[in-house]
């Protein structure tokens, strides 16, 4: 920092959150030339892989703050990404003038209070959430939808790249994270359409087969449907990487930040509930596609080639 240009040879990265997509994008970062520091914890597998590649491990974050110029974030939520930059030993320990690059889905306005405490403190934030699955992360393909100040986001623009396919700059800080809530908001909602839709469906005697047909190729069709359906049709699993708990988090993000507004938003409390009902069944660790099986069993049917 200091003034110095950034670039691509003298930052130095860290990375918290080696799940799921995290080490895609970690594995990205390192191949693409960055130094690349890691703090892991449950992950031990994805962690000695990207050791082995040649990431350096820390094992607290304010280490990784003493020895990176920009630190990402991909954690579960606001709650952990407090815990990183705040709490015992945390990022700001370190009292270096670092850039936090936070590409967790977060309540909005948590970001935008952290940054505002960090920047007093000579920091920096921008927060980066993303969309698609971890076989993007993996292949280097997400998108990237990126808040903060311009000058931030051109610094972390770099790292960024090494991850994205597609990065959108969407305007000042926390306005990344509230585009994800929303971009969660209609890709959850469809999870819940297309639930309830296949559960009718099946108490009239169509098949999932027969409703893909009528769907899939037509102009409610789309890149979310196709994934969605690979799990319903297939019984793919690992269609979609993305808990039910994980899910029903972010809607509970979007209901906040409509309440905080004051806005009214009967649509999203619907897609909430429904998420709500298969985590209070005890599908928290399931993910968004089988959605379908759930809501299919409440209502007492089966769809077709569903497993138990």
């Amino acid at each position: 920092m200091h003034g110095e240009e950034w670039t691509m040879e003298k930052v130095s990265v860290g990375f918290v959150g080696v799940g799921l997509m995290g080490h895609g994008m970690a594995k990205n970062i390192l191949e693409k030339g960055f130094p690349l520091t890691i703090l892991a914890h449950r992950r031990r597998e994805a962690a000695e892989d990207l050791k082995a590649r040649g990431a350096g491990e820390v094992t607290s974050a304010r280490e990784l703050a003493e020895k990176c110029d920009i630190v990402v974030l991909c954690v579960t939520g606001s709650a952990q990404v407090e815990a990183i930059v705040n709490g015992p030993d945390g990022l700001v320990s370190a009292g270096r003038p670092i850039l936090v690059c936070d590409c967790s889905t977060s309540d909005p306005s948590s970001t935008i209070r952290l940054a505002a405490e960090l920047a007093g403190k000579g920091m920096a934030l921008v927060d980066a959430p993303l969309s698609r699955t971890p076989k993007e992360a993996q292949a280097g393909t997400l998108d990237v939808m990126a808040g903060g100040e311009t000058e931030h986001f051109e610094r972390v623009r770099s790292v960024l790249e090494t991850f994205a396919q597609k990065i959108v700059h969407t305007g000042p800080v926390g306005s990344g994270h509230t585009m994800k809530l929303l971009n969660n908001f209609v890709s959850l909602g469809y999870a819940a359409i297309y639930s309830e839709a296949l559960a009718l469906g099946a108490k009239a005697g169509l098949t999932p087969q027969v409703f893909d047909s009528v769907i899939s190729d037509g102009r409610m069709d789309c890149g979310f449907y196709q994934t969605f359906f690979k799990y319903v049709l297939e019984r793919d699993r690992d269609a979609h990487k993305f808990t039910l708990g994980n899910a029903l988090k972010d809607l509970s993000y979007l209901s906040a930040f409509a309440n905080a507004t004051g806005s009214s938003n009967p649509m999203g409390a619907a897609a909430r509930n429904s998420f709500a009902l298969a985590v209070g069944t005890g599908h928290a660790e399931d993910y968004v596609p089988m959605l379908s099986d759930v809501i299919a069993g409440l209502n007492g049917v089966a769809l077709a080639g569903s497993e138990g």
